[in-house]
This record gives C-alpha cells, structure tokens and sequence, in this order.
C-alpha cells in the first residue's frame, strides 16, 4: 500500500487538477480509491485538452501556410513595382534635365531678366514691409513675397499682368513718398485699444494721427502710437500740420522712416535727467533753489534801498526810511561835538546799517562754492556705482558703462548749473551793496569834512580875537 500512495501524492502535487479537486473538497476525507479514481479523471481531461490543442495547431498551420504564400506573393509584386518606378524615375530625369536645357535655350536673355526681377521683388518686399505708405496699402509685400518664392523654381515664369504689376507697386511707391495723404485705418493707442483713426501720411516719413506719431510695425502690420512721444515742439508741429488744410506748416522729416524718430523718442527729457542725479542731485537743487530764493530778496531789498538812497541825496529833509538818512541824522544829533568825535559817531552809524545791507549774500556766494563741489561727490559715487556693476556684468555691453557713466555726470552739471547763476548774482548783490555802502561813506566824509572846516575856522577867528586884544 505504500507504492501507491507516494506516486498518488506526487501526482497531487505535480497536477493542478488534483489540486484544485482536493482544495474544493477539503472538508471531506477522502480515502486511497477514491483518490486514485480522480487522478486517473484528471489524466483523462488532460489527455483530451492535449489532442484538441494539437488538431487546432494542426488546422491552423495550414492557414499560416496559406497566408506566408500571400505575403510573399505581395513581396514580389512589390519589388517589380519598385523596379518599375525606379526606371520610371531614371527616365524622367533624364526628360527634365532635357527640358530644362531646353528652356534655357529657349529662355536666352529673358532668363537673366527674370533673375532680375526675382531679386528686385525679394529686395522690394523687404523695404515694402518698413515703408509707412504700407499702412495706407496693406497687403504689398505679401505679393512680392509669393512672386519672389514662385520664381524660385526653374519652371514658374513670372506672367505679363504680374510684371505690370511690380511696375505699378514701385511707381506708386515713389508717387506717395512725395504726398501728404489722410487716410482711415485702424489704430493702437498706448493704452492697448484698437481705434479706427484718420491717419495723415507724410510721404513715407511719418504717420500722424490726434497730434501724435505712429509706427507701422513691419512683422503684424498694424499701426500703433509710440508709447513715449518726443519733445513738445514735435508735437506741436505734428498737431498743426494735421489741423492745416493748404497752408505751408513747418515738418520735421525723419529719412530713415523712423529710426531717428525712435532714437529722439528714447532720448530722456529734462525730468529723466534730474532723477539720474539720485540724491545728491535733489539736494543741489534743493540748495540751489534756496539760494535764488534769497538772491531775488536780497536783489529786491537793495533795490529799494538804492532807490531811497538816491532820493535821499536829492532832499534837503532826513528820512529814517533809509540808511543814509539815519547816518546822516548823526550829525544834527551832535552838532557840537569835535569832527574826530563826529567822525566816530558816523562810523558807528554806518556799521549798524551795514549788516542790514549786506545780510545773506555770503550764503549765497557759499553756495555757488558748495553746489559744485556737491556736483563732484555725486559724480564719483556714481563712477564708483558703474565700476562696480561692470565688476559684476563685465564690460562687454557699451550702453551699461554710458548709461552709468552719464547718470555719474549729471550731477555735475546740476552743481555747474546751480553754482554759475548764484556766482553772478552774488557778483551783482555785492556791487549794489558796496555801491550804497561807498554813497553812506562819502557823505559821512563830507560831513566830517564840513565839520572840521568850521570847527578849523572858528578856532581861527579866536585866535584873530586874542590877538587883537592883546595888542
């Protein structure tokens, strides 16, 4: 009984079907012939699935015969069309390059003025695309473009009417360069909203349109205002063009169609340039304007003094209201006194009126010694600042160390610009005020003068008098 059971357990573990069969009947125990009875089922079912799997192949090769015999039948017929076309191929080059000798004889000359006329329409539809008369006739360069790519091939031939018609584009092209035309198109305004517009065209210099330039952008075709418009002169000039109907109007004309008009465009405006002057340039503006400010006082004040002072020469009656007038008060205030005493009041006079004379024009004269010099530590923090973002982005880019450089100097010219006005001006205050203090100096020495005259004489007369007695 032992033979049996070890091939039966090999067979139950060899075979799923055994498996399975004790797996689904687990809970019931199965003794050693009902065992045996069921491997040798499973034998069975196996050995039948086996001979149906092989008289499937078996009726499947046969098919896969079939369908090799036609794949290679396919094979065949391809390669002989492939044969086929390849001679066919060979022998219509040898057609083409006959034809296309032909065409050259044929062509003679008119080949060369076909290359011509190919190269002239690329080369028009080029200057075609950056002409502004393109905004007022849109669509030029796509047909010099398409007449250009068509000739390209040996075989395409310009015709007749396309002929007349690059004839007819570039003689347009010059009529309109030399017209102010209006026209309606659509039109980009800076704030990004398409309005139809009428346009005035100035040759194929310049667009205008409300007083403001346009550009034609080459790439989209449409017409745009520039974003920063130049300085008001132009704009001035542009609006009254647009507004004039026959009359002469003054123009400036750009001949590149442009290229100047955005470089002037770019160029910045006095306010651009101060705020390149940072900080220090605020604060030099700052003094400068202080500066001004107590120059048109102090020039208002001696003003006024002067004139009172010239009033003052010409009335016999002493005013308080000038310093001349006080000064001279001096003398009525004493009229007894020595001329040496005198002399010492109308100093002492003179030397009050002169800080009243001479307020705040040393300010001004430090100022115009101040604001240069403020002018020059703007210039070097700014070079330091330039050599420093080249240390970092190198010197390769020409527009970085000028533009660093540029905003360096401004500086300096705010402190020049500051600092020569204030020069003249204290230069001016100081001329009016040495002008009335040199008037108070000459009167007061008049008057010491008349005053030493009487007192030299009276003493004379006593002395004539003691003589007289005595004698």
């Amino acid at each position: 009984m032992i033979k049996f059971i070890k091939p039966a357990l090999t067979a139950i573990i060899a075979t799923g079907f055994a498996c399975s069969v004790f797996a689904a009947d687990e809970a019931k125990p199965l003794n050693l012939d009902e065992l045996l009875q069921r491997l040798e089922q499973g034998q069975l079912a196996q050995s039948q699935e086996n001979k149906s799997r092989e008289q499937r192949f078996l009726s499947q090769k046969t098919e896969q015969v079939k369908l090799l015999n036609e794949s290679t039948t396919r094979r065949n017929n391809a390669i002989k069309t492939s044969e086929k076309l390849e001679t066919q191929f060979e022998n219509n080059e040898f057609k083409l390059a006959d034809l296309s000798e032909a065409l050259n004889k044929r062509m003679g000359s008119l080949k060369e003025l076909f290359g011509v006329l190919q190269q002239v329409s690329g080369d028009t539809a080029g200057k075609f695309k950056l002409s502004n008369v393109s905004a007022q006739y849109p669509g030029r360069d796509v047909f010099f473009e398409e007449l250009a790519q068509s000739m390209g091939g040996s075989s395409n031939l310009a015709s007749i009417a396309e002929i007349e018609q690059v004839w007819f584009e570039l003689q347009r092209e010059m009529t309109e360069q030399g017209k102010v035309a209006r026209f309606t198109t659509d039109v980009v305004e800076a704030n990004g909203n398409k309005v139809n517009k009428e346009v005035l065209r100035i040759g194929s210099f310049s667009l205008v349109a409300d007083g403001k330039y346009l550009d034609l952008n080459p790439t989209t075709g449409t017409v745009a205002e520039l974003i920063r418009q130049p300085s008001g002169r132009f704009l001035d000039n542009a609006q009254e063009l647009q507004t004039s109907t026959n009359d002469v109007v003054p123009f400036a004309l750009d001949p590149t169609g442009g290229s100047i008009l955005g470089l002037l465009v770019q160029a910045p405006n006095t306010q651009e340039r101060v705020e390149q002057g940072g900080t220090v340039g605020y604060i030099i503006i700052v003094v400068g304007i202080i500066a001004f400010l107590i120059a048109f006082e102090r020039f208002v004040a001696l003003t006024i003094i002067g004139q009172k002072v010239k009033r003052q020469l010409k009335s016999k009656e002493l005013s308080d209201n000038n310093p001349l007038g006080r000064v001279l008060k001096v003398n009525q205030q004493f009229p007894n006194v020595a001329y040496e005493t005198l002399e010492l009041k109308l100093s002492e006079a003179m030397l009050r009126e002169m800080p009243k004379i001479t307020r705040n024009l040393t300010l001004i004269k430090i100022v115009s010694v101040v604001a240069p010099l403020l002018g020059l530590l703007g210039t070097v923090t700014g070079m330091i600042k330039t050599f420093q973002a080249i240390t970092l982005f190198g010197a390769g880019d020409p527009k970085l160390m000028a533009g660093g450089i540029s905003t360096a100097l401004m500086t300096t010219v705010l402190g020049l610009v500051v600092a020569i006005p204030t020069v003249v001006l204290s230069s001016m205050l100081n001329t009016r005020s040495k002008n009335i203090l040199f008037t108070i100096q000459e009167q007061s020495a008049g008057i010491i003068a008349e005053r030493a005259e009487e007192q030299l004489g009276r003493r004379q007369e006593i002395k004539k008098a003691n003589a007289s007695q005595v004698a």
